[in-house]
């Protein structure tokens, strides 16, 4: 009990704090609210003195931060969020409009991504998870590296306009709800299934499985009860997902014109409009506090009685393939081949009479707008790109660990943090830190631990209640002794693979910031900036945008495939070892 009201403490601690820098975030700034919202009111209206002053009265500015943070707070608990900087509406209703938005598209988005996950797995799943021979999951990894924003632009370009199947703008019923939940799904579907995809031939190889099949039960009864066997381990990061879907679709918000938090939320960070951005922030708290209360209650009710009598059989194990490890030399010969082809060719040159070029001998990947050849800007951009996101991934994955072996710490500091939309964190960290080329990096750095703790606190409960842990501590073995030779040798393999995954991810999220505008500035050649500026062009030169898309695609192929092989190299171990 007093564990529970320490982490209850806590939590209301860190989203007392963040709220608090959401409210402080125009002095953080250090801009002129005042200025701001006239110019989210009327651009073109001149910032008189005397108008700024009446802005500065009207909404009692001059009280300073905390006093309008008291008052905010003040009426929360009438439902009253206060009314809108811009448009003098009040703040609860639209917030909760735009919430239901967002909850609605969550919802299908979820359905199509656990639909992916399981088309992702399903050859493992017939298998009984025999698959050392199967391909390195290629397709899936292209689908998770793609793009949300160019997915669902795609999906609105092809589907909605050309072909007219499914309505690509609005928001007015359930058709309207297709396109974007597929943009939203699908790449999440894709890192879900390739993480199940990972823990069920180590659930497949314990000894229930062989007493089931002597039984008599069906393969596919045996498979059913696989997934539930390794659904404990994916909850936790099923839950950030959800988070993440509702409060993180800004782009594909935008896109298909979506009133949805995340959107919502996204121009009022940018007006500066505190009420409706501490409102917003807000209630993605508290999802995001209801969706880890969920996920931690239902993996308790899965593993059942084993883990309270630490009784577990262990996941630790699962079998690798070696076609895997010759797809991820194959892929890395080939990025590699485009970087070193790019590299010597100028990524800045103009020449307008070569403008949106087909690609050619002389220009193999095509050109640009402005005639600057793709090749080049691929090739460079993938160097600032990559190694900024090997980086990001490598602090994420030590700090990921180090947080995740303290739950009752990181549990409500990664539900809290992860309910911070990139967005949101970049622009949280350009008003502490100033704009910059870091400051996407920092931002991104910021968030991207989340994952990788929630996954190391779900592998380490389990594994804690296993039988050899459970031997262990019996025959005299202190903490330390089972961190060290039992806990962190069945925990790291799959969290770092997780981080290999992730990694695309990374590069990802440093290309959205860019296509919103919150990243890199042209003429730089950042991946993200590329696919934002060749989008408009996407029908009449679509390879200015399939170019960095396939090399992102390539990048996600590659970290799947060395993850698998890291995953048969560690296999190899353990049977040498036994």
């Amino acid at each position: 009990m007093p564990h529970r009201t320490a982490t209850l403490l806590w939590r209301a601690f860190l989203a007392a704090a963040l709220v608090g820098a959401v409210g402080l975030l125009p002095w953080l700034s250090r801009t002129d609210p005042a200025l701001t919202v006239l110019k989210a009111r009327s651009a073109e209206r001149d910032p008189d003195p005397r108008v700024l002053a009446a802005i500065r009265a009207q909404l009692g500015l001059d009280d300073g931060p905390l006093r309008l943070l008291g008052q905010w707070l003040h009426g929360l608990p009438r439902g009253d969020a206060g009314r809108s900087w811009i448009s003098g509406a009040e703040v609860m209703p639209g917030v909760l409009q735009a919430m239901g938005a967002s909850l609605l598209l969550m919802g299908a988005a979820v359905v199509v991504a656990v639909v992916t996950a399981g088309l992702v797995c399903a050859r493992t799943l017939r298998r009984g998870g025999r698959a050392v021979e199967r391909p390195g999951g290629t397709g899936s990894a292209a689908l998770a590296a793609l793009p949300e924003f160019l997915t669902a632009s795609v999906l609105a370009t092809v589907v909605g306009v050309q072909l007219g199947w499914l309505p690509a703008l609005g928001w007015y019923g359930p058709r309207w709800v297709v396109l974007p939940a597929l943009a939203l799904g699908l790449p999440a579907g894709a890192v879900l299934g390739r993480l199940l995809d990972d823990l069920l031939p180590g659930a497949f190889g314990e000894p229930w499985v062989r007493a089931a099949a002597a039984r008599g039960l069906s393969g596919r009864r045996i498979a059913r009860q696989a997934v539930r066997r390794c659904l404990p381990g994916l909850l936790p990061n099923m839950g950030l997902f959800v988070v993440g879907l509702t409060g993180g679709a800004v782009a594909v918000e935008q896109i298909f014109d979506i009133p949805g938090l995340g959107r919502t939320t996204l121009q009022a960070a940018l007006a500066q409009d505190l009420p409706v951005l501490q409102a917003g922030t807000l209630a993605l708290l508290l999802l995001a506090a209801l969706a880890a209360g969920l996920t931690r209650l239902t993996a308790r009710l899965l593993i059942g009685p084993a883990l309270r009598a630490d009784a577990l059989p262990s996941l630790h194990g699962p079998s690798g393939s070696t076609t895997r490890r010759t797809l991820s030399v194959v892929y890395g010969v080939l990025l590699l081949g485009v970087v070193a082809l790019g590299l010597p060719r100028d990524p800045l040159a103009l020449d307008t009479g070569l403008r949106l070029q087909h690609p050619s001998w002389a220009h193999p990947f095509g050109t640009d707008a402005l005639g600057r050849d793709l090749l080049a800007r691929v090739a460079h951009g993938a160097v600032d790109t990559l190694l900024l996101a090997l980086a990001i991934s490598a602090i994420a994955l030590g700090t990921g660990v180090l947080l995740g072996l303290l739950p009752r710490l990181s549990g409500p500091l990664v539900d809290t943090v992860n309910a911070v939309p990139p967005v949101l964190a970049a622009l949280l960290v350009t008003a502490v830190a100033g704009s910059g080329a870091a400051t996407p990096a920092l931002a991104v750095a910021a968030l991207a631990w989340t994952p990788l703790a929630a996954h190391t606190s779900a592998l380490l409960l389990q594994e804690r209640a296993t039988l050899h842990v459970t031997a262990t501590r019996g025959l005299g073995a202190g903490r330390w002794y089972i961190l060290r030779h039992s806990l962190l040798p069945a925990v790291l393999p799959p969290v770092i693979r997780h981080a290999l995954l992730r990694l695309p991810g990374v590069a990802l999220a440093l290309a959205s910031l860019g296509f919103l505008g919150l990243g890199a500035q042209p003429p730089s050649p950042e991946w993200g900036l590329l696919l934002a500026e060749n989008q408009p062009y996407a029908e009449r030169a679509p390879w200015a945008v399939l170019a960095p898309a396939a090399v992102l695609a390539l990048l996600g192929a590659l970290a799947v495939t060395a993850a698998g092989s890291m995953q048969g190299a560690t296999a190899q171990r353990e049977l040498a070892a036994r």
